[in-house]
């Protein structure tokens, strides 16, 4: 019974994360794309240098919103540490979305907005799912609690019962 309820605890923290998650990354995805499209199509930039900075813009956004909602529970591992590993798993995801956008830009010479969204929202969600795996397991590390010492140890410690 204590194993069910155990599992049954993962599963609904998991899905609580999964749905913060999912808020967050439609809100970034929001700030993303269309933003892509404004410096792609309104401010005249390149394809890959649009969705970079759409990108980093959103980035900036989500580890906020991550570390004080997703996984506001979690320990940090040190905000420096934390965010240097964010930052990392970011930009893997983001060379993801920009494999995509480059190679219909250039590979298949697709440069309609529909092209470039289409490979854009298929490079989102790619890198989006690589994202979650990374934060959890790297980023956002569970609070780890120090197991109670035994006698001995708090005796070998000096803190323990004299003998």
């Amino acid at each position: 019974m204590r194993s069910a309820h155990a599992v049954f605890g993962r599963l609904r923290l998991l899905a609580r994360e999964l749905t913060t998650f999912g808020m967050i990354g439609a809100i970034a995805f929001v700030i993303s794309v269309p933003g892509s499209n404004v410096l792609r199509y309104g401010v005249g930039l390149g394809p890959l240098t649009s969705v970079v900075l759409a990108t980093v813009v959103a980035s900036v956004f989500t580890y906020y919103a991550h570390r004080y909602w997703t996984w506001r529970s979690r320990g940090s591992s040190g905000q420096m540490q934390e965010f240097a590993l964010f930052a990392m798993f970011n930009g893997i995801g983001l060379l993801i979305q920009v494999l995509c956008v480059g190679f219909t830009e250039y590979t298949l010479r697709l440069s309609n907005p529909l092209a470039l969204n289409t490979a854009n929202i298929i490079g989102v969600a790619a890198g989006t799912l690589f994202r979650f795996w990374a934060y959890r397991k790297w980023v956002f590390l569970p609070v780890t609690v120090k197991e109670k010492p035994t006698v001995p140890e708090l005796a070998a410690e000096g803190e323990g019962p004299a003998r």
